[in-house]
């Protein structure tokens, strides 16, 4: 399993190093030494409190769909012509933009500052790996 630095998981988790340190103290994390004597923690475990943890916004409306990416958040920019729009999301830490027609935007309402739902159902979904952990 890959491990990572205490900063790293603070990182990952959106918390302070001694709220990893806490949570190691506390059983929540396990912790091991590197080859530099330093404390890490195991990636997994890391990924599954970041799961257990996560605050997911409530989707408006009691809305129920198939799609399980949805992301709750603000409208931050528009950019539209006569045809088609380019409206920009902020979602937690995530920036989500789509392209719309400019009717559809009209339709909606949407406009800066608005409340919206990122909606994401597709097929391919691209993974990544950092270089440098391990």
């Amino acid at each position: 399993m890959p491990t990572m630095r205490i900063k790293d998981a603070a990182g990952y988790l959106g918390v302070s190093d001694d709220t990893v340190r806490r949570w190691v103290d506390r059983g929540l994390l396990g912790s091991s030494t590197d080859e530099a004597g330093r404390m890490v923690v195991d990636g997994f475990e890391v990924a599954m409190v970041a799961r257990a943890h996560a605050t997911v916004p409530e989707v408006p409306g009691g809305i129920v769909s198939s799609a399980r990416n949805r992301f709750v958040g603000l409208v931050t920019d528009i950019k539209a012509d006569q045809v088609m729009a380019q409206v920009e999301l902020q979602c937690g830490p995530f920036r989500v933009v789509s392209l719309m027609s400019s009717e559809a935007v009209r339709d909606l309402g949407i406009e800066l500052g608005s409340g919206a739902v990122a909606v994401i159902k597709s097929t391919t979904v691209i993974v990544e790996t950092l270089k440098g952990e391990s």
